[in-house]
């Protein structure tokens, strides 16, 4: 079997001082991985003139994946081409508690749900403007019963919901959760939108994936409004399997359900396309403890473990996973955002440990 190539793309401030240790870790499990660096960000821009240049990108097509660390500024140029370029319309989120982590909710034993966030269209098209530039439409606000250039001074964003790509990642929600049935989950696809308010758009999302989800019988289809997931992602938690969103809603609760499980330093995400993906944890940069060797690598890590398994190592990302998790059990070597003192590289040496 040829070696498998993976694209490294560290990312900015503190967030290269996750992935180094991370990918030191998997090169440990000698799976015959090799790892490219694409000139990107200020390393393009040094040797290319370019935060971008087409010899990064070029090492990013014929990757068989990238592991991405957090970017916040030139890097994101490559995050743009990786999304859109690559077309990678599935955005997964999981949401797991695992004995350790340091969560605010009394009992948070049992949340093991996963989000499909739609990636490419939805609010996310950067298409905005100005109010009065809405005139030739001619339309009217169905509340104000006013023309929107009457409305006053002021900006717009363009929400586009279109059948193709809902039903693509609704295909993409509703086989996961076959596969998760297959290990025990209750195979379940939990749908959501602001379809009161917005009938055409998210109604349209829920009604074409509604749609999609009648293929697939052996699995439960369920609706809910997107303010009450909200509130229900709080008071039953563990009560979602996985739960398929538009782009924009995804993007934020998303966010809302790493808190559920201890925080942001917990949440890995994959990103899938029919024949790419990439993978990157869903924190920032951490700007703030750069240089100090305690940004908590778990999210890395776990995005680690969900290439693994993409790439086809099922196996080596489980053995991982359950070393990662023994070292919380135990709880003496956890960094300062999980209640811990460790430094980056001494957790991951814990997990190195465990894995012996």
């Amino acid at each position: 079997m040829s070696n498998k190539t993976v694209a490294v793309i560290e990312g900015d401030d503190a967030s290269p001082e996750a992935v180094k240790p991370v990918i030191e870790l998997i090169d440990s499990l000698n799976l015959g991985i090799d790892w490219i660096y694409p000139p990107v960000g200020e390393p393009g821009e040094e040797k290319y003139g370019s935060t971008f240049p087409d010899e990064a990108k070029e090492m990013i097509d014929s990757a068989d994946t990238t592991f991405f660390g957090s970017a916040s500024s030139k890097a994101t140029f490559a995050l743009l081409h990786l999304r859109w370029g690559k077309q990678t319309y599935a955005n997964v989120r999981p949401s797991k508690w695992i004995p350790g982590y340091h969560s605010n909710l009394a009992d948070p034993s049992g949340i093991d749900f996963v989000i499909v966030r739609e990636n490419l269209e939805d609010m996310y098209l950067m298409a905005e403007g100005d109010v009065e530039d809405l005139a030739p439409l001619n339309m009217i606000s169905r509340l104000h019963k006013k023309k929107l250039e009457d409305l006053g001074k002021g900006k717009f964003a363009i929400k586009v919901i279109t059948e193709e790509r809902t039903k693509q990642v609704a295909k993409f929600a509703f086989e996961l959760a076959q596969r998760r049935k297959c290990k025990g989950y209750q195979g379940k696809v939990t749908i959501s939108s602001k379809y009161n308010m917005m009938p055409k758009s998210d109604g349209l999302f829920m009604e074409v994936a509604g749609e999609v989800g009648k293929d697939f019988p052996d699995i439960k289809c369920e609706t809910i409004l997107i303010d009450n997931l909200a509130h229900q992602f709080v008071v039953a938690p563990k009560s979602f399997d996985v739960v398929l969103l538009p782009n924009l809603y995804g993007d934020i609760l998303s966010d809302e359900c790493a808190g559920l499980v201890g925080g942001l330093g917990l949440a890995p995400s994959g990103n899938f396309g029919h024949d790419y993906a990439y993978f990157e944890p869903v924190h920032g940069t951490a700007p703030d403890i750069v240089g100090q060797n305690i940004i908590n690598p778990t999210a890395t890590l776990l995005s680690a473990t969900m290439m693994l398994d993409y790439l086809g190592f099922k196996d080596e990302a489980s053995r991982v996973e359950k070393a990662m998790a023994a070292v919380y059990a135990k709880g003496h070597v956890l960094t300062p955002d999980q209640g811990g003192r460790a430094k980056t590289t001494e957790f991951i040496d814990a997990v190195k440990q465990e894995l012996r």
